[in-house]
């Protein structure tokens, strides 16, 4: 069965999203037989590079709030975040493009799946748990190397801009299912789930995905 997961590098949601769906996925009878494919999503397809401003100023700026209000929301996901075993610090993070990351997850599955999955990992633990600046090309390349990736072959790929087709198609196809937001879970092309979930709702999903599929 192929789970696809639309999800970027800088949603919060997202990487909570990922361990909740881990957690279902552990406990399920069939996992040595479910594919976990990750697939691009950028929330801000027009953010710079580096983002100069702090998170809560860019969120209060977004969403019209006061910046107070802003802080408020961030340190709550920060404890929801740590009840995951995320130890999140929202305000620290160093925002901007995700789209040359999103070239580096496809590069990595050019490989195997098992890299493209360890590349998204280290993605998001470099940009919440290691406040790395997720859009720089040092940072990037720092994840390459360390997931086993040539460096020099990362370099020229990102330059190349090798893979940014396949980050355009995954958006594409993300919005020719419906998908306006991130996590967005599709199981075997026939059930999506929204959002991060609980364990139970994934558990629920992938029940329901296997038996659809005539498990």
């Amino acid at each position: 069965m192929l789970v696809e997961i639309w999800s970027d590098v800088v949603c919060p949601w997202c990487y909570l999203g990922k361990r909740r769906f881990e957690a279902a996925l552990a406990r399920f009878e069939h996992a040595g037989e479910v594919e976990v494919r990750w697939r691009s999503f950028e929330l801000d397809p027009t953010a710079p590079e580096r983002r100069e401003t702090g998170m809560a100023a860019h969120l209060a700026e977004k969403y019209q709030m006061p910046l107070a209000e802003a802080e408020g929301r961030l340190r709550q996901l920060d404890e929801l975040a740590a009840g995951e075993g995320l130890p999140y610090d929202l305000a620290a993070t160093k925002g901007g493009s995700t789209y040359r990351a999103h070239q580096l997850i496809h590069l990595a599955y050019a490989s195997s799946a098992e890299l493209g999955a360890a590349t998204k990992e280290a993605l998001l633990r470099a940009y919440f748990l290691e406040l790395r600046p997720i859009g720089d090309l040092a940072t990037l390349l720092e994840v390459a190397v360390g997931v086993g990736i040539d460096p020099d072959e990362a370099a020229v790929a990102l330059a190349e801009e090798r893979f940014g087709p396949a980050v355009r198609a995954d958006e594409q196809e993300a919005a020719a299912l419906g998908c306006s937001g991130v996590p967005f879970f599709v199981l075997d092309r026939a059930l999506a789930v929204s959002g991060a979930q609980s364990p139970d709702t994934f558990a629920a999903a992938l029940h329901e995905a296997w038996a659809r599929r005539g498990g």
